[in-house]
């Protein structure tokens, strides 16, 4: 099923809601989050910029699954049928807060990384209209540009994690390409 197309207003409000979802749950779950350990951040020096690393706040989960955002009803009764479901993912971040459904492996943790990255570019805003856009044009999850990023540079991270590389750069560029 195709997905349904929004006016540009209804867009920018969809956008706006994300954008709120996102500093609430952050809210909710930022007392709760500890920093990066220094052993989970050692394979991930040589890819982060030290503004990541020390200022990332993660949780694991245990007995609790983050809810869909309040507006999901909505889009669904515009004909929406595959929306992410946020209590399905393997984690969720949330600006410079990791929220994990399951143990921290370092490349999940370097996965989200990049979401803070990219949230450190771009804002909670930018980034929240960015990941809609990328949604309604790509038609599901796994095309949003800003997910097709993450997974590319967590692709090269698992393919040697010993050969670092600036993902703070790759974030840059992607963003002034247009890629984002």
């Amino acid at each position: 099923m195709a997905t349904p197309e929004l006016t540009p207003d209804q867009t920018a409000q969809v956008s706006e809601l994300v954008a709120e979802y996102i500093s609430a749950q952050r809210g909710k779950y930022a007392a709760r989050a500890v920093p990066v350990s220094a052993q989970q951040r050692a394979p991930l020096e040589a890819f982060f910029a030290r503004e990541v690393l020390d200022n990332t706040r993660i949780l694991v989960l245990e007995g609790e699954r983050v809810a869909n955002p309040d507006f999901y009803p909505m889009l669904r009764s515009l004909g929406f049928t595959n929306l992410p479901d946020q209590s399905a993912m393997g984690a969720i971040t949330f600006c410079d807060v990791v929220v994990s459904h399951q143990r921290f492996t370092a490349a999940l943790l370097f996965h989200e990384l990049v979401h803070v990255e990219q949230y450190r570019q771009l804002g909670i805003p930018r980034f929240s209209e960015l990941y809609v856009r990328g949604f309604l044009n790509g038609g599901s999850y796994e095309a949003i540009p800003l997910e097709v990023n993450a997974y590319n540079l967590e692709g090269r991270f698992r393919r040697d994690p010993r050969r670092g590389f600036s993902v703070q750069a790759d974030v840059a560029q992607w963003s002034a390409e247009g890629r984002l």
